[in-house]
């Protein structure tokens, strides 16, 4: 006979169930509406790319268990990126680790730097699964609001600095930020990275999104400025900036006793993923500059296209500087709870988004903010736009 006298699920889970991506997806199955919910492409990235997976498949690279740092083709790719764009040098045998996408990354980098008890002071609202990983490894979240402020969304850096006590062990930093689209200046990356160093935290950056910014933002790494390089684990990804969200392809660059470190939790979650994946994007990485400025322009229109039709809708829109989320206010249209706004909006006009309150500590903060994704083909867009713009009627 099975106890049920305790829950099956870990208590450090139990707060957060099912995700609302899962929700919300099967809601536009079951409704036949169009899915602006969840962040990935209708559309495949460049067919080269896609060529050079068939073509590893068939030469066999990959098809068994990689190196568990991930492949020297694609370390070297990563680490050759970081020299190229931002004059980051690191070694891609001790200080380059690649992972099952920037999800594993995350859980990896956290699981391995965190002791039961340790506090992380995290920019709200964060992409969920920050908080879950944070539990599982006995952490602590200690939210930092980013709030609306002239057009978009800000960090108070007083309240930042309060936040850190002698129990926080490092900030989680994600900028271009997911889901307000905000992209953070060098005046505040400098103010971040003064704080870590002056207290000695580690810092934890998630850039996926480095490569869409748009109109004057500028993407910046943390570990450029001084002091932090030694300090601070940066991770990318390759589905976010190629549209190959499936292969999940991640990496941490860090200095080598952080990438151990990392390597060392990581090891034991999918030990090794996606070699034949990691070939292709290997070369991925080395793609001309106009692919990135070409990728940036169109990402930038639909973006246009999208938030334009949320005003006309009747939404106070943030046009995004990075991403690829516009984040958009419903009090214009009279509603105040973005989880009945969410649930309701499929009947109402044949469009699923994400009530942004699933990414806060705080849910009367982001209760009437919700989010819509402009990652799809321009006919969708136009079509979502039609749809909405009933909303206004």
């Amino acid at each position: 006979m099975t106890s049920t006298a305790r829950p099956y699920l870990n208590r450090r889970l139990a707060e957060f169930g099912t995700t609302i991506f899962a929700e919300m997806s099967a809601l536009a199955v079951a409704t036949g509406s169009i899915n602006l919910g969840q962040g990935f492409p209708d559309t495949d990235g460049p067919e080269e790319i896609r060529e050079a997976a068939v073509r590893a498949l068939r030469d066999g690279r990959g098809n068994q268990y990689p190196p568990g740092p991930g492949v020297p083709e694609l370390r070297n790719a990563i680490a050759a990126h970081q020299r190229r764009r931002y004059g980051l040098t690191y070694d891609p045998d001790t200080e380059v680790l690649v992972t099952a996408g920037a999800t594993e990354a995350i859980a990896a980098t956290l699981l391995a730097l965190l002791e039961p008890g340790d506090e992380v002071v995290a920019l709200e609202p964060y992409y969920d699964s920050y908080a879950a990983s944070i539990a599982m490894a006995g952490g602590r979240r200690v939210p930092v609001t980013l709030r609306p402020d002239a057009g978009r969304f800000t960090l108070d850096l007083d309240e930042l600095r309060a936040a850190v006590t002698d129990r926080t062990r490092l900030l989680l930093i994600n900028t271009p930020h997911n889901p307000t689209g905000t992209v953070l200046t060098r005046a505040e990356l400098a103010a971040i990275a003064e704080l870590a160093v002056e207290r000695d935290l580690l810092v934890v950056t998630d850039e996926v999104y480095e490569h869409l910014v748009f109109d004057d933002a500028e993407h910046v790494p943390l570990a450029t400025f001084p002091g932090m390089r030694e300090r601070t684990v940066t991770i990318g990804s390759a589905g976010k900036t190629f549209s190959f969200t499936g292969w999940k392809v991640g990496w941490v660059t860090a200095a080598p006793g952080l990438v151990s470190a990392v390597r060392s939790a990581k090891q034991y979650l999918t030990f090794v993923s996606a070699g034949p994946f990691q070939y292709a994007v290997a070369e991925a990485l080395a793609l001309p500059e106009s692919y990135y400025d070409d990728f940036r322009r169109d990402m930038s229109a639909r973006r246009d296209l999208l938030a334009t039709g949320l005003a006309e809708a009747g939404f106070d829109v943030f046009r995004p500087a990075g991403t690829y989320f516009v984040t958009a206010d419903i009090r214009p249209l009279g509603e105040k709870d973005g989880f009945a706004f969410c649930r309701a909006l499929p009947e109402r006009a044949g469009v699923v988004a994400i009530p942004n309150a699933v990414f806060y500590d705080d849910r009367e903060a982001g209760a009437p903010f919700v989010r819509f994704a402009f990652c799809k083909r321009t006919g969708v867009l136009e079509e979502a736009v039609a749809r909405l713009k009933q909303l206004a009627v």
